[in-house]
């Protein structure tokens, strides 16, 4: 009898334990490989990355040979479904850990009617929840927790099941998302694994200095692929075994997408409730004033303009360099005072790559309300910023195109132009005076 391979965030045939699992458990049957479009999800995530899941999902099924098959509906209803259609003795699958996809298959196991839903591996190099402390407790610090997870490891790259047969059966329709105006990265297992080995070939030596220079290319821009899971981190973390600098850094940013993952693992209320608190209530903007803060901010009209270049290219690509990420993030929470939920929801609605654990967790870094919270009240500033990390100002010119006649690195401070740049705003606030704000908020708190 033919096994069934359900597919989330792990779009790819290379390095998948759970295919593995699959192949094992058809014996000299077929594997039926499975993505369900989730009317929910469907319904609520963002046009931008069901775009690029559905393009994935078109790549694997050219690898497949037209054998991916497609199923439309509430996953609790569809697997079953197809577990009887084709009496398979098992639903094999990548482990969920984020909480909505826990929920989910949590609802799939008990509508299988007995069959068991094999999970193998998961998304991530070291599974959420495995690691504890020397006291038995959950990491609540990135540092130990990235000595731990050096430590304790993980395995090579799953071999590639060279021996699998896909069968083919009636799917539906790849369901059509939203109209975006985004240009997305090329979806799929082979082109992700292209861009890998091109920035392994390129620019990694250079990673640990390039990395937060936004005017150079300087990162891997595999955000998307892990996402997604068309490539595993277990893969990239096999070719980096050399102890160098750029690796080293490298392997620390892996490491902080799965310390988010642990923390959400442990605390679920972390995707939309601060952990700590770090400014007292009557500091944050309200009403009017609160939506207009927000709405120029998402459109990049604050007039700081490394803030607005950020805002620009999210609006236009759906990524951000890291380093932007933390600055936008800062601007929206430490100097026009909205809540960092606000932002992380933006994110999360134009973001190719966005993910609950990394994305939320993230952006309560920058706020100070995470676990990994500073000791102290963290506030970039956005000219300095702009200054240290695009220094002749190349990417504010690039999306901010209003500022496109001014050279060097005078485009961070274009409230000193004179006359000033037609069409393009002056500062919403003043970032010293917010700072101040701020830093008031954090000391009447504590």
């Amino acid at each position: 009898m033919p096994s069934v391979l359900w597919l989330r965030r792990d779009l790819r045939l290379h390095d998948n334990p759970a295919l593995l699992a699959a192949a094992a458990g058809a014996g000299d049957d077929e594997v039926v490989v499975l993505v369900v479009a989730d009317r929910r999800l469907w319904a609520m995530d963002a046009a931008p990355r069901l775009t690029y899941l559905q393009q994935s999902w078109r790549a694997l099924d050219e690898a497949l040979g037209g054998r991916l098959v497609v199923r439309v509906g509430d996953p609790a209803t569809v697997v079953p479904a197809l577990v009887r259609e084709v009496q398979a003795p098992a639903v094999h699958v990548s482990a969920a850990t984020e909480p909505y996809g826990r929920r989910r298959d949590a609802a799939v196991a008990g509508a299988l009617g007995g069959v068991p839903l094999v999970a193998t591996g998961s998304p991530y190099a070291v599974g959420p929840g495995l690691l504890r402390t020397g006291g038995g407790t959950p990491y609540r610090v990135f540092t130990p927790f990235l000595r731990t997870w050096l430590a304790h490891g993980w395995p090579a790259p799953a071999p590639t099941a060279r021996t699998a047969r896909w069968a083919r059966l009636t799917s539906d329709p790849f369901p059509e998302p939203p109209a975006v105006d985004v240009r997305l990265p090329r979806a799929g297992e082979d082109a992700a694994r292209a861009r890998w080995s091109a920035f392994v070939g390129d620019r990694l030596t250079r990673y640990d200095q390039d990395r937060d220079r936004v005017d150079l290319d300087g990162t891997s821009r595999l955000s998307a692929a892990l996402r997604f899971g068309e490539l595993h981190p277990r893969t990239l973390l096999s070719d980096l075994q050399d102890d160098t600098p750029a690796n080293t850094r490298f392997i620390s940013q892996l490491a902080w997408r799965e310390f988010h993952a642990d923390v959400l693992w442990h605390q679920p209320r972390a995707a939309y409730h601060s952990l700590h608190l770090q400014a007292p209530e009557d500091s944050w903007a309200q009403g009017d004033e609160e939506a207009e803060r927000l709405a120029a901010w998402c459109a990049g009209r604050t007039g700081y303009p490394f803030v607005d270049a950020g805002m620009r290219q999210l609006l236009a690509e759906g990524w951000l360099p890291g380093r932007v990420r933390m600055v936008v993030a800062s601007f929206l929470v430490k100097d026009l005072h909205v809540r960092w939920q606000r932002g992380a929801a933006w994110f999360m609605s134009r973001l190719v790559d966005g993910e609950v654990a990394n994305n939320q967790l993230s952006w309560q870094w920058v706020a100070g309300t995470g676990l990994d919270a500073a000791q102290y009240v963290r506030v970039f500033n956005p000219v300095t910023q702009g200054l240290r990390f695009d220094p002749q100002g190349a990417y504010v010119r690039r999306w901010v195109p209003e500022l496109g006649h001014v050279p060097g690195p005078g485009v961070h401070r274009p409230w000193l132009l004179d006359p000033p740049a037609p069409g393009y705003p002056p500062p919403l606030v003043d970032h010293a005076t917010e700072r101040l704000v701020t830093l008031e908020g954090a000391r009447r708190l504590r």
